[in-house]
């Protein structure tokens, strides 16, 4: 199996993390590939760089003038009195402005809170290169799976709560949703998209919303009480052409294997059922009993066993990798995942 990864992937290195009130240290570090990287040696997988990805690719999904601001953002800022050293919003447009007709700003302080949604997505001058090249692994695992291959992309920054024009949790390119509509650009008729990250995969969601042809799963963490907070519930079911075409499966804090895995399968039938011809799936390992901030209880034996009921389907898969911050833990969990997967 093809891992695709390039090392400039390292340099997002973001330090601002907002939570409860107090500033912490971030979760989403460097260590994380790194401890994936090692994994993927350890099991022989074929690491490749791959090519990189185009302008044409990316705005297949994500707007033009939200892509200008991630590469020019910086520059921006840097121009800026007593600016930080990371770019944090400070005010998001509220669906009030929105009712009454807010607009995009001039000013580089304005344009951040439009393309954000939360504060846990600091961007530097790194964060471009680093996100293109996770979108680019995205793609090419992509390109292996439309040729009958299944490939992992060990995507880092992670992607899947970006919305088409907008980041948030830690996340700026949707890595999950270029690769979809990728397998979509090379034949398939209907792509399902897999996410089994704690987190709801809400920019995934957003941008296939109207859809018909990506079907999309998320199994997470009840939303209510867990980010994003305000989606990812049983009732949101897409509209218009992609009314039907979402599924969330939402589950109480403490679930363990047999709960979550009851959900895996029923993704895993509805994605039969849709009869998808392509897979995406949004690898998240936060899901584990182990994660620093843990809402659901899987165990290693959990995704080794997710990995086998995902294989199941039959499809050669896009493997994109979302969440998971356990560092220690990280390369164990994607080897019993993929352990499971190749039976």
């Amino acid at each position: 199996m093809k891992a695709f990864w390039t090392a400039a992937q390292l340099a997002h290195a973001p330090q601002f993390f907002l939570q409860r009130g107090v500033v912490r240290r971030h979760f989403e570090t460097p260590a994380r590939a790194e401890s994936l990287l090692e994994a993927c040696e350890r099991l022989r997988l074929d690491i490749v760089e791959p090519p990189p990805a185009t302008r044409a690719a990316l705005e297949a999904v994500h707007a033009a003038d939200y892509l200008d601001f991630l590469r020019d953002g910086p520059d921006d800022w840097a121009l800026l009195p007593e600016h930080g050293p990371e770019m944090v919003p400070n005010i998001h447009p509220s669906p009030d402005m929105l009712a009454n007709g807010a607009r995009l700003p001039a000013s580089v302080i304005g344009r951040l809170g439009w393309f954000t949604m939360d504060t846990a997505c600091p961007i530097t001058p790194q964060t471009w290169p680093s996100a293109l090249a996770a979108a680019a692994g995205a793609l090419a695992a992509a390109d292996e799976a439309a040729a009958g291959r299944t490939a992992y992309a060990l995507a880092r920054p992670p992607g899947h709560h970006a919305y088409a024009a907008r980041a948030g949790g830690h996340c700026y390119l949707n890595n999950a949703a270029l690769a979809a509509e990728r397998l979509r650009a090379r034949g398939a008729r209907r792509v399902g998209v897999l996410d089994i990250d704690s987190h709801h995969g809400n920019g995934t969601q957003g941008i296939f919303w109207e859809r018909a042809d990506v079907a999309f799963v998320s199994v997470h963490g009840d939303p209510t009480a867990y980010y994003p907070w305000f989606v990812g519930h049983a009732t949101e079911r897409g509209a218009g052409p992609g009314a039907g075409a979402t599924l969330n499966l939402p589950l109480p804090r403490g679930t363990g294997d047999e709960g979550w895995l009851a959900a895996v399968a029923h993704g895993v039938e509805t994605l039969r059922a849709a009869r998808v011809d392509a897979l995406v799936v949004s690898l998240g390992f936060d899901a584990s009993k182990d994660e620093p901030l843990n809402f659901l209880a899987v165990t290693e034996d959990g995704f080794a066993r997710a990995g086998a009921l995902i294989a199941g389907l039959g499809l050669p898969c896009a493997l994109v990798q979302e969440g998971g911050y356990n560092v220690s833990l990280l390369g164990v969990l994607l080897a019993r995942f993929l352990e499971g997967l190749s039976g």
